[in-house]
This record gives structure tokens, sequence and C-alpha cells, in this order.
């Protein structure tokens, strides 16, 4: 293991976009029906709809916070919708499911995404058996990333030791939180983040992880 990882014994593992690459596009799938459930939901127009979803993703993390907060919907409704898609661009990677085996210690995987979507995106790719635990929104009290309450809440929820932890993430903000806590932070993106949170770069997970071992 490289010196920077020794100590590691918890790999924390976004999903979207990071546990499959964002050309399979799953996300464009998604906000469409976040749009839809808005349009029905607040009985406003698609263009307002459109707008309101990504404002509440922008100033609250995602757009199931916003409209909690702003709304009082309820979570579990709209998580079952927007997250009812097809899977059908999603292959399995046995590339990847080798490369988290061989990591040592506990990987877990923690989205702001529901558990049952998780473990759907999980399957497709390939990667069933792997993780030790799959953490959605759910079990962050409907706390999003990149708010610190979320991540201290499943920080309590699984036990871990933050200063043993790595966090993937694909989305930079969502790595202020662990690199405060004392996690080691990588963002999985095409492109390196210079940001000060962001402390290493990972171009292709698999080979990412390969390195470290």
């Amino acid at each position: 293991m490289t010196a920077a990882f020794k100590d590691v014994d918890t790999w924390i593992f976004d999903l979207d976009n990071t546990l499959y690459a964002p050309e399979a596009r799953l996300f464009d799938q998604i906000e469409v029906r976040m749009t839809d459930w808005v349009v029905d939901a607040l009985r406003v127009d698609r263009a307002t709809a459109n707008e309101i979803r990504k404002r509440y993703w922008s100033r609250f993390g995602t757009t199931l916070c916003g409209l909690m907060r702003e709304h009082d919907v309820d979570p579990e409704g709209y998580l079952e919708y927007v997250h009812d898609i097809s899977l059908d661009h999603l292959e399995p990677d046995p590339e990847l499911a080798d490369a988290i085996n061989a990591l040592p210690g506990r990987a877990i995987v923690y989205t702001n995404g529901s558990e049952p979507y998780a473990r759907r995106v999980i399957k497709a790719r390939g990667l069933s058996g792997i993780f030790n635990a799959v953490y959605g929104i759910e079990h962050a009290n409907y706390f999003p990333k990149p708010e610190r309450v979320a991540f201290d809440t499943i920080i309590a929820r699984d036990g871990l030791a933050p200063e043993r932890a790595a966090m993937f993430e694909d989305d930079a903000r969502n790595l202020v939180a662990p690199q405060a806590l004392g996690m080691r932070t990588i963002l999985v993106a095409r492109t390196p983040d210079v940001a000060p949170h962001v402390q290493h770069h990972a171009s292709d997970l698999a080979r990412f992880l390969k390195s470290l071992v």
C-alpha cells in the first residue's frame, strides 16, 4: 500500500459517475424524472420546474433537500420515482471489482441517491457482494452531501474512523467535509481540481486503486 494510504481501513465510494463512467449518462434520465416530479408536485410549467431543480441542487446539495425544506415533500415517494430509470447502459466491470476486492479493510458505498437505487447500479456493474455496507441519503436522515451533518450521521451509523478512511467522489464540493474530518480525498474525474480539499485525482478509478496496492 502506498504511503499516503497505508493507514486506511475504510474505503468510501460515491455511486453516480464514480462507480461508473459519466458517459453512461444516467443522470440525464434522473434529471428528466426530477423535472417531471416537480411539475406534478408544485403545479408549475416545465421551464419553471427545471429552474427549481437546478437551483435547489446548487443551493442545498440535492433537489430533494430543497423540496423538503421549501415544500415539505415526501422523500420516499420522490426517490422511488426519480430513480425508476433504465440501467441498460451499464456493463459489469471485472477490473474494477478486482481492484476494490484487493483493498485492505472495508469498502462501502455512500450516495445522495437511495439505497435501493444504489444496489441496482452495483448489481448492473457486477459489484454485488463486494461492499460491506451501502448507505443512501435516507441513512443520513435525508441530509445531503456536501453538508457536514450528513457525513457525521453516516460516520456515526457505520462506526468508521474518518482519519483511517478514504473518500472517492466525482463532485469536488463533496470532499470538503471529508478532508476536514481527516479522510484522504480522491476526486474521480476526467480532469484534476487544484482545490485544497482535493488531495488526489483519479481519471480511471480501477487503475488508481490498483496503483495503491
